[in-house]
């Protein structure tokens, strides 16, 4: 599998004390930065995050965005009945005392401090819970990085195709060059040579002139190199894995093939064609950049 190093996931739980919210997001970067946004409550469990998404990432600028929403009064709270019972006995004393005295209402029971008991977590409960919630963020986060490396892999062995089909298209070209130099070669030297001269010395001319051109012009080791590095594209697609630095070694390798290639272009078609490779090898060195 290959995996882009960006993505998003969100997640969320309810807990008997409150909400817990979760939310990765990530880019691409040379190596693993981790970021963690949290409130107080959460940051003693800080270490314990970050390990977590270190097991499960290589590569790549990742913000972890969590909450913690402690449930109010008003949601999930219940009654202190043993303060209930000694408000309730107190009133009693008091009327008994004070016979003119008005008695507690609802309202002043409720906004008794400690009347309404909210649930707290505990710190191993938190803990837990926060844990199990960035792992089902980090599956569907991982989920979405693979399918965001798939879309990124066919996009590649489309380029390596269009490479690939230039390179073949370059071959013939070379043979076809020497022969019409040595044409041009021939009726310029028939056309300079004014006085007599043997018929072997003119042959053996052109035979250094070519040979001289031919080894100027002979791209056989470029193609050779392009098709090893093409070959080698496909089988690290294939294998999966982190990719990202092996394929952005290979790019410098088929730029510097592709432009020895247009340097030693005689033909118009030749330097296209390493114009359009150049151009599909930035195409790819942009989105490698993206891959684990």
């Amino acid at each position: 599998m290959i995996l882009s190093m960006t993505g998003y996931a969100a997640a969320a739980a309810e807990l008997d004390s409150g909400s817990l919210t979760l939310e990765l997001r990530a880019v691409n970067h040379r190596y693993l930065d981790i970021q963690l946004r949290m409130p107080d409550e959460l940051r003693g469990f800080e270490g314990a995050m970050r390990e977590a998404i270190a097991a499960q990432l290589q590569r790549g600028k990742v913000e972890c965005r969590t909450n913690y929403a402690a449930r109010d009064a008003q949601g999930g709270a219940a009654l202190n009945r043993e303060l209930l019972r000694q408000l309730a006995a107190w009133n009693r004393e008091v009327q008994a005392a004070l016979p003119d005295a008005r008695s507690l209402s609802v309202a002043d029971v409720l906004r008794w401090s400690g009347v309404l008991e909210t649930p707290v977590a505990s710190a191993d409960e938190l803990r837990a819970a926060l844990l199990d919630l960035l792992q089902g963020a980090l599956q569907e986060f991982s989920a979405s990085r693979a399918r965001e490396g798939e879309k990124l892999k066919d996009f590649l062995l489309q380029r390596v195709e269009k490479i690939e089909a230039l390179r073949n298209g370059v071959m013939p070209h070379v043979p076809a060059a020497i022969a019409a130099y040595e044409q041009k070669l021939v009726t310029r030297l028939r056309e300079a040579m004014q006085v007599a001269t043997a018929q072997d010395a003119w042959d053996e001319r052109i035979r250094q002139e070519i040979t001289l051109f031919a080894s100027k012009i002979d791209v056989d080791e470029e193609l050779s190199r392009l098709a090893g590095h093409l070959g080698e594209m496909r089988r690290i697609l294939a294998q999966g894995g982190a990719v990202g630095k092996r394929l952005d070694f290979l790019m410098q390798e088929l730029n510097r093939e592709a432009n020895t290639l247009g340097s030693k272009s005689v033909d118009a078609e030749v330097s296209r064609s390493a114009m359009e490779m150049k151009i599909l090898i930035e195409q790819m060195r942009e989105q490698i950049q993206n891959l684990e």
